[in-house]
């Protein structure tokens, strides 16, 4: 199984881009907001209960995905505070031992662009971060510098590429169709 890990900023384009590696690899799309806003009913963002939840809930998804011997699943994730590193050395470690292959992809945007896509009607689709002042405060605090993806296989500038042009790249670049 491949699990295309696509992570980046809020807003940098992750869903989008995700969308359309789905249409073309025929990979599930299992994006953070699955179960971030699934938690959310049960437990606030951030606390102790969230947290364990949130991650019981990732391992579990990709240990039966790898037991059914999916062929592929693309994950969104946002690196931020409240993941623990466990989490994302499991996910690198752990899971390439259970015959995954993970295949790690960042998106990039610049902080213009990841500002003005925060206002976007879209992202409130899902609990997705949308005021522009709370996420100024998360990144100056440090919010998005941890945990820490130990490789990037391949970065994308959503800037530049649009989400289909992106997607393709990916599927060429590792050879996913």
């Amino acid at each position: 199984m491949n699990l295309v890990l696509l992570h980046g900023a809020p807003a940098s384009g992750k869903y989008t881009v995700g969308q359309a590696l789905a249409a073309l690899t025929g990979y599930p799309l299992y994006h953070n907001h699955l179960v971030v806003d699934e938690v959310l009913q049960r437990h606030a963002f951030g606390t102790p209960e969230f947290i364990a939840a949130r991650d019981r809930a990732w391992r579990d998804y990709f240990t039966q995905a790898a037991q059914q011997q999916t062929p592929g699943v693309t994950f969104t994730f946002n690196p931020e505070n409240t993941v623990p590193q466990s989490f994302i050395d499991w996910l690198f470690g752990d899971l390439p031992r259970q015959g995954v292959g993970i295949i790690s992809v960042e998106l990039l945007a610049t902080e213009a662009v990841i500002e003005a896509r925060l206002a976007e009607a879209s992202r409130r689709r899902f609990r997705k971060l949308t005021d522009l002042m709370l996420y100024r405060q998360q990144r100056d605090s440090g919010s998005f510098r941890t945990p820490l993806i130990p490789r990037t296989d391949l970065r994308i500038d959503t800037e530049k590429e649009k989400p289909t042009a992106a997607a393709r790249r990916i599927t060429e670049y590792f050879h996913l169709c």
